[in-house]
């Protein structure tokens, strides 16, 4: 656990994300009203959340290959890291599979996975309840298939209509495993200054790189 912000209007701060609050607010109403039981989402109306929090530099994900036997036997286990500082350097924040019911959902595209990038992970309860959280930033897909050339899905970072990033809260429940995503370079050389940790901040779309290892080949 980091030693980072203790709440609410503090954690809004530090994402710079000042509608942080009622993404709280949409995150608990959508946690109590399933799809059996649809319930338009009113500000107004639902419940608030403005107490303590516990952020996260890391979660670990638990995992195996469609092909795989299930049981200990087939399952891999890694970390995927949203940090302000990696191993002393800059900040990382690991891109995610996330398994998706909802309208970020593109039909067809993975088996129901959509991808993600991770800005945070937190903690909270809320009356009986605790949540284990992230707040993620969204990629959509810019083909209606593979790229022909490399057998890859294309995305790129999700914007709201007032040229926001799509930003919202969903349960580490829905992660599925870590993304690997390669940019889709141009023709023109790099400024020397793009470094690697730059990769997720410079680029307008990405391959999803299903030649990452096994388990990626056979999702993605």
């Amino acid at each position: 656990m980091l030693g980072g912000p203790r709440n609410v209007p503090a954690l809004a701060a530090n994402l710079e994300l000042p509608n942080f609050p009622m993404m709280i607010q949409q995150f608990l109403h959508d946690q109590h009203h399933d799809h059996a039981d649809p319930l338009e989402f009113d500000p107004g109306t639902a419940p608030a959340f403005m107490g303590r929090v516990s952020t996260f530099s890391s979660a670990s994900a638990s995992f195996y290959a469609p092909s795989d036997l299930s049981g200990t036997g087939g399952m891999r286990r890694e970390y995927i890291r949203a940090t302000p500082t990696w191993r002393g350097g800059p900040a990382r924040n690991d891109c995610i599979f996330v398994n998706m019911d909802s309208d970020h959902h593109d039909d067809g595209m993975m088996d129901g996975l959509t991808i993600a990038r991770v800005l945070c992970f937190f903690s909270f309860r809320n009356r009986t309840s605790y949540f284990r959280c992230a707040v993620v930033h969204w990629f959509s897909y810019i083909l209606d298939g593979r790229d022909p050339d490399t057998g890859m899905y294309i995305v790129a970072p999700s914007m709201d209509d007032d040229g926001t990033p799509d930003v919202s809260i969903i349960h580490i429940d829905s992660i599925f495993r870590a993304a690997h995503l390669i940019p889709v370079y141009g023709t023109n050389f790099l400024p020397r200054e793009i470094t690697a940790h730059h990769s997720y901040d410079v680029f307008r779309a990405y391959y999803v790189n299903k030649y990452a290892d096994h388990h990626a080949f056979e999702i993605a």
